[in-house]
């Protein structure tokens, strides 16, 4: 038995690695597969790649390829959720706050520098036509260290995603102002250089079974119900969120390579563009 460490966040999304493991689908095949959760986030993982402390992650497109171009050694090995992801913008229940253009100048909470939280806020700021360099932020981790900033005053708004964080804007803890979803395909499964090296054939296994759970993932009886139970979402929620959401049994492209590095380009994300095959890899 192999062992293969993988990290992800704690989230409805990946519910089907999961499944797979508790079906001893990776065993089957001679691999222990060790997951880890991540509520930090996109940013924590790809420290945790550069520590050498996870081989593969299962993170967001923008924040991963922001890492590659700044060096670290990891390639993107497949597309994991084709479709975007729709962050929710949210205040405080009791802010001020009533509407975007109430958010131009106030300071934004995000998981981590990097992180998907930090970097989707360059593209909302984008979006709206404010200076990107009037941004402001205050690192708190995660969503619950979000809710002490807005409640405290310390940052003004979150950016999270939309389902999971919904039961907050449910208890009158957050109120959610807008959604702002990315302009490309939202996860992506990376792997570090060391790893594709060491254990290509491996990861060739992983992502052959993790396919065939995401392929079949909708027609799982009472799936809805599942992902209601573990995540502490509503079903009507659930029911709506599967219904927009496509996982992805391919590679990204370099079109879409080229979409994200432009962007994050032109927000001063990123200072250069680099090569599609320094980013991606197929095994």
């Amino acid at each position: 038995m192999k062992k293969i460490r993988i990290s992800g966040v704690p989230e409805h999304f990946n519910l089907p690695w999961h499944l797979a493991i508790d079906d001893n689908a990776f065993e089957d095949r001679g691999i222990e597969l060790q997951w880890t959760d991540v509520p930090e986030g996109t940013g924590k993982m790809c420290q945790l790649l550069r520590d050498d402390e996870t081989d593969l992650a299962v993170l967001l497109t923008e924040g991963i390829v922001k890492d590659i171009v700044a060096g670290n050694n990891v390639k993107i090995v497949q597309k994991f959720v084709d479709s975007p992801l729709y962050w929710g913008i949210h205040v405080d229940a009791s802010s001020s706050f009533m509407g975007l253009q109430d958010l131009k100048g106030a300071k934004a909470a995000i998981s981590r520098f990097g992180s998907g939280s930090h970097l989707m806020a360059y593209i909302n700021a984008n979006e709206q036509g404010w200076d990107t360099k009037d941004l402001s932020f205050e690192v708190v981790n995660d969503i619950n260290g979000a809710v002490t900033a807005l409640g405290n005053g310390s940052a003004d708004y979150f950016m999270w995603e939309h389902f999971m964080t919904k039961p907050l804007v449910d208890q009158g803890v957050f109120r959610r102002i807008s959604d702002c979803p990315t302009p490309w395909p939202c996860f992506v499964i990376a792997a570090s250089d060391a790893a594709i090296k060491k254990h290509s054939n491996l990861i060739k296994h992983i992502l052959e079974v993790i396919n065939i759970y995401t392929t079949d993932f909708k027609d799982i009886p009472s799936i809805d119900r599942m992902l209601s139970n573990r995540y502490g979402l509503k079903i009507d929620d659930v029911q709506e969120w599967m219904s927009i959401t496509r996982w992805s049994q391919e590679n990204i492209t370099p079109m879409m390579i080229k979409n994200v590095q432009q962007q994050l380009l032109a927000l001063n994300i990123i200072d250069q563009t680099i090569p599609f095959d320094e980013l991606v890899t197929n095994l």
